[in-house]
């Protein structure tokens, strides 16, 4: 595959399933070494035993510190290095006005979607200032651009991984870190599952391409970003929407 990583370590959130298991495959095709790091350790482990190339699973809780900076730790313990950071860990939260939303509804997709990928940023990046080269991609969303109905936490927390790309790229500019996000529209994976047939055909209507994305899709975009290649390319937010946003 194009786009060498070997001899690379990436980390990629949320890979039991997915977008983040399809990015895994991908960016272990090139060559990296994979940490899987999710909840379920189980659908990790799978994961990791159909991808092999040293790929291994680590169970967290990514809305908690310290477990985070322990995944850090445990990856450099075991490879000695961290060249990419792949945020994708994320939910859809309840679907419902926010008058129906609860704080606990609020607060655990905000958790999940938005200050985790803060915790692993924050934890990474002085690894990698230290070695003078990072990739950091964080998977945010169409809604976080648009907004969609019924989902208001959810297309607040991707608002926010949008500018928190965007400032974090800046900040270490000058570092050989490259800080990008990826805006999937709706792509068919099991977090549609945590919505209605209402709400996925409201936003699939919004698509020119009229069909939802695949998790490969989302993979080859990511995969550049991960790369050497993307040597000129920071603070960026790309679309990866059939169309839906243009700007």
């Amino acid at each position: 595959m194009s786009l060498p990583l070997s001899g690379q370590t990436a980390i990629v959130t949320g890979a039991a399933t997915g977008i983040g298991e399809a990015i895994a495959h991908r960016l272990a095709g090139s060559g990296a070494t994979i940490a899987i790091v999710d909840l379920d350790l189980e659908g990790a482990g799978r994961v990791a035993a159909a991808i092999g190339g040293g790929a291994f699973a680590i169970r967290a809780d990514i809305t908690r510190s310290a477990e985070v900076q322990l995944v850090v730790e445990t990856v450099l313990g075991r490879t000695g290095r961290i060249d990419i950071l792949v945020n994708n860990a994320g939910i859809a939260g309840k679907a419902a006005p926010i008058w129906e939303q609860t704080d606990d509804d609020w607060d655990r997709t905000i958790a999940i979607n938005l200050t985790a990928v803060f915790y692993f940023c924050r934890a990474v990046v002085p690894h990698m200032r230290g070695r003078g080269y990072g990739r950091i991609v964080n998977i945010a969303s169409i809604a976080g651009k648009e907004g969609n109905p019924r989902m208001a936490a959810y297309s607040a927390s991707k608002a926010g991984v949008i500018g928190l790309t965007k400032s974090l790229g800046k900040e270490v500019a000058t570092d050989g870190i490259c800080v990008n996000a990826v805006s999937p529209a709706v792509v068919h994976t099991r977090i549609l599952d945590q919505l209605t047939p209402e709400q996925i055909q409201y936003m699939t209507d919004k698509i020119p391409m009229k069909r939802t994305g695949t998790p490969e899709e989302i993979a080859a975009v990511v995969h550049f970003l991960c790369g050497a290649d993307c040597s000129f390319v920071t603070a960026q937010c790309y679309d990866a929407s059939g169309g839906r946003a243009t700007y």
